[in-house]
């Protein structure tokens, strides 16, 4: 994954911050955000298919409802998570590796703090504006007009404060440590497993067909915690529900998704969520390595 310092080189290595925001904005602006909408969709809707979900958000606006809540709440987000997730987890994955950590375990703890940090530091407020603003068609249905993304934004201000712009923050953290801990160590452990199949070296570098592999096994293998990312979407969903109730922990919107949907309705959006997982791997993975080669040539 060759996210940590190169051999020899000492100190932080501040360059991994724009990197990882360069990476991030690339990612949600192709695949990403239109993948994202599409588990959104199908979180927040337990009832429906995939193709149900497809053709609901294609019918507000075609393409340009695959890309809802890209501008502002995605860019933002994608610009700064990007950067603290590649720095923070750069370091500690370094760290760990000096220390004589294995290297699937020193992705392990990187992508984990990483993740942690990321959410508390600049993912809440985004993540809760861009699940509002995708979920707010269950206002329509309901007879009443939805409002901007603005103004949705100033009401949760106006009524909750702080709080509620950061409603579900902690199950971000929770998704995010398991997410980056999960990808990032699997995939260190898949490039360890390519190396010793193609007989390799430890210092050997993977061809970026086998880097891209290991990514991409590392981004299916992390959608082992969709449960959390189901619960995650229903507390910052804008539908309210008597027998949910007003305060939504984590505990309690899952007990409340499982006795609506059962067991098959925690795990409602997995596969977009499988093909997100594998192209946020290779954007922060494989073609991070890339990225960061060229930043340290220059």
């Amino acid at each position: 994954m060759a996210i940590g310092k190169e051999p020899g080189q000492k100190g932080v290595s501040w360059s991994n911050i724009a990197v990882g925001a360069i990476m991030n904005m690339f990612e949600v602006t192709t695949l990403g955000q239109p993948l994202e909408v599409l588990k959104t969709q199908m979180a927040a809707n337990r009832s429906q298919t995939m193709f149900q979900a497809i053709q609901t958000v294609w019918s507000r606006g075609g393409i340009a409802g695959f890309y809802q809540g890209l501008i502002p709440w995605a860019w933002i987000e994608a610009s700064t998570k990007g950067a603290v997730l590649l720095f923070t987890a750069s370091e500690i994955e370094s760290g760990a590796v000096s220390m004589g950590v294995n290297p699937a375990a020193a992705g392990l703890l990187g992508g984990m703090g990483g993740g942690i940090v990321q959410a508390y530091a600049t993912m809440g407020f985004c993540t809760c504006m861009k699940t509002a603003e995708i979920t707010r068609h269950k206002q329509a249905a309901a007879g009443i007009k939805p409002p901007s993304t603005w103004a949705v934004f100033a009401d949760i201000w106006r009524r909750e404060g702080i709080r509620g712009i950061n409603k579900g923050v902690n199950a971000v953290a929770v998704r995010q440590c398991t997410n980056w801990g999960s990808r990032m160590g699997f995939a260190r452990l898949a490039e360890s497993s390519i190396r010793k199949l193609k007989g390799k070296g430890e210092n050997e570098k993977l061809t970026p067909y086998e880097k891209i592999l290991a990514s991409s096994i590392g981004g299916a293998l992390g959608t082992w915690n969709q449960p959390i990312e189901v619960v995650r979407v229903e507390m910052q969903s804008m539908a309210k529900s008597a027998e949910r109730g007003e305060k939504k922990t984590i505990f309690n919107v899952l007990r409340y998704i499982y006795k609506e949907n059962g067991i098959k309705g925690l795990y409602r959006g997995v596969t977009p969520r499988i093909g997100l997982g594998i192209w946020q791997t290779v954007c922060m993975v494989s073609f991070a390595d890339y990225v960061k080669a060229w930043v340290k040539s220059r």
